[in-house]
Order: structure tokens, then sequence, then C-alpha cells
């Protein structure tokens, strides 16, 4: 699956448009990952505990996006997008979206 945050795919012709596809997770840290990274927020600087839940929710949303698309019958997203949202205090969704399209070789 080829996936470009562009509107377009160097080297290819989009052939069609099959609409907006999305992959969605929503996701919190339990409690034991809230104290650790409290802890580490005190000290300052890079912030694994959050950073690893961070990545872990765009990899999941991504993925799910992509899955989407070969629902679709794509065998590409142009456009794709993140977007979060904390749906309360704790929880965020994130959401990664585009448009699945089928493209052609040049």
């Amino acid at each position: 699956m080829l996936v470009t945050t562009s509107t377009y795919l160097e080297g290819y012709k989009v052939t069609q448009h099959l609409g907006i596809i999305r992959g969605i997770t929503v996701r919190s840290r339990g409690l034991g990952g809230n104290f650790v990274g409290g802890l580490q927020s005190l000290f300052g600087g890079r912030n694994t505990v959050y950073t690893e839940l961070c990545e872990t929710a765009r990899e999941e949303a991504y993925v799910l996006m992509v899955q989407h698309a070969q629902q679709q019958g794509a065998n590409a997203v142009i456009n794709m997008r993140y977007d979060a949202n904390d749906v309360m205090q704790g929880i965020t969704e994130v959401l990664a979206y585009g448009t699945a399209v089928i493209v052609e070789k040049l």
C-alpha cells in the first residue's frame, strides 16, 4: 500500500478515487504508566512513557486506515493526515485518514 501526505504520487497516475478512509483508536495510559509519566515530567526532557503511548496509538490508527483502504479496493492513500482529540482526561482519540485511490505506474 502506497501512502503519502501529498495529493499525488510521483511516478503514478490516479485512475480512480474511492473516497475518504480512516482508522481510529482510543487509548489511555494505566495508573502505573501515569505515575511513571508524571515522575518523568517533574524532571523535564523527553517523556518516554507518553511518547510510547502516542507512537503506539498513531501506528494502530495507521494500520486500521490501511486496512480500511484495502477493504475499499485501493492500492494507495493520498493526502493522509493524523488528528488527535481528548475524549476525556487521560483518554485520547487518534485518527488517521486520507483518500483511498487506485493508481497505475506511469
